[in-house]
């Protein structure tokens, strides 16, 4: 058995030709780009990229299995230079119940996507782009997907954005059958929910939990990941410890909540955090203008309590990403990474005193303090990130 370091959900900008992908994404958010930036900066071992269905990132993936840059692995999946495994993958819209739900479609090879993509044209209206649409209902795309030799995951499923719990429906029996649910071995939590939050769903006990970036820009690629336990890099080691048939997720990594863009309720129109009523109104102005906070739709959808702890779940480490932490601009996590080799070297494993030998005894406390969960955090909602809260002198709160 090995563990490893992976993010399981990394947007594309651009194709190496430079035709737009995800227009809400960074233009050098390109294929190689993004390879590069997961072993020689983020330090991490294995990456999905979720707009596989695109042709152009068919065609920049097919480019570099031709110049050898990857590899096919046995058991499913791609290598990157012997050091990175890289996971076709396919972000997909839905309709569900009270509204649009995305979903991941893993594919275990460029062979699978391709003919993902061909099968999904039919349903979109430009395959071309990124989190298409689907004209189907949820149960044909989980069926395309087994087609495709693949597995499907609800993304990001407690956000008020096309969330499955969080925007669309309150439990997985509203949209699939008992037997479905074989397909689904996962759910992705997103970047305003952890492990013991969306404990509160008692049907999501057999589920193993993903904590995925989300990426829209290279900088954001890791800043919340997986450490999972397998028999290899392969897409098949992967699949079997998502079911529990082998290994499994040893560990999540992610923000606080509270660092999330949709932690709390947030009315726009008054510019400030509010309670969530079921009639959708803000009961300070009365506005409509509401963005739901993944907390208090829990307390409105949950089974269990928010004092319910679960039991035989992997740890989930709450992580301020270095981009996060005062003091640490482009520079300085330049400075870092050339020090110490990788984010996952500065986040996980170097000393204080070996910080400080880069960067200023401040921010390498803050660096410090921001590993053992012990800033000051102000919570964020309606779109907006949290942040981390300094006192006068330059110090976390906390």
């Amino acid at each position: 058995m090995i563990e490893y370091f992976a993010d399981l959900h990394v947007h594309i900008g651009r194709t190496q030709s430079g035709s737009p992908v995800k227009v809400t994404a960074s233009a050098n958010l390109t294929f190689e780009n993004i390879l590069h930036e997961a072993v020689y900066r983020k330090g991490i071992d294995a990456v999905a990229i979720v707009d596989c269905a695109s042709p152009g990132v068919l065609r920049d993936i097919a480019g570099l299995l031709e110049k050898g840059e990857m590899s096919l692995q046995p058991g499913g999946g791609l290598l990157y230079r012997d050091k990175l495994a890289v996971f076709p993958a396919v972000e997909v819209g839905v309709d569900v119940a009270q509204g649009e739900a995305h979903f991941i479609a893993y594919l275990p090879d460029h062979e699978a996507a391709a003919e993902f993509s061909r099968r999904l044209e039919g349903y979109v209206t430009n395959v071309h782009l990124s989190s298409q649409k689907a004209r189907c209902d949820v149960r044909e795309l989980l069926r395309l997907c087994v087609a495709c030799g693949g597995f499907l995951v609800p993304a990001h499923a407690f956000t008020p954005h096309k969330g499955y719990y969080g925007h669309s429906a309150s439990r997985l029996s509203e949209a699939f059958q008992p037997a479905d649910l074989e397909a689904i071995p996962a759910v992705e939590l997103g970047l305003s929910c952890d492990t013991v939050m969306a404990s509160r769903i008692r049907e999501l006990d057999g589920f193993s939990f993903l904590s995925n970036s989300d990426a829209h820009s290279l900088a954001k690629i890791a800043r919340e990941y997986n450490r999972i336990q397998a028999s290899s890099l392969s897409f098949e080691s992967l699949r079997r410890a998502l079911t529990g048939q082998e290994g499994g997720i040893v560990a999540n990594y992610g923000l606080d909540p509270r660092l999330g863009k949709y932690h709390r309720t947030y009315c726009n129109a008054c510019e400030t955090h509010i309670p969530l009523r079921p009639d959708r109104l803000c009961p300070r102005c009365g506005g409509k203008d509401i963005v739901a906070g993944v907390a208090d739709r829990l307390d409105e959808i949950a089974d269990r309590p928010p004092s319910y702890t679960p039991s035989g779940r992997p740890p989930y480490y709450y992580q301020v990403p270095l981009e996060y932490v005062p003091g640490v601009g482009a520079r300085t996590l330049d400075r870092l990474i050339a020090a110490f080799g990788s984010e996952m070297q500065v986040i996980h494993r170097a000393s204080l005193e070996q910080l400080a030998e880069v960067v200023p005894l401040r921010i390498a406390q803050l660096i410090v303090a921001a590993r053992e969960g012990r800033l000051a955090l102000a919570e964020g909602g309606g779109g907006r990130y949290g942040r981390v809260l300094l006192d006068r002198s330059g110090a976390s709160r906390a």
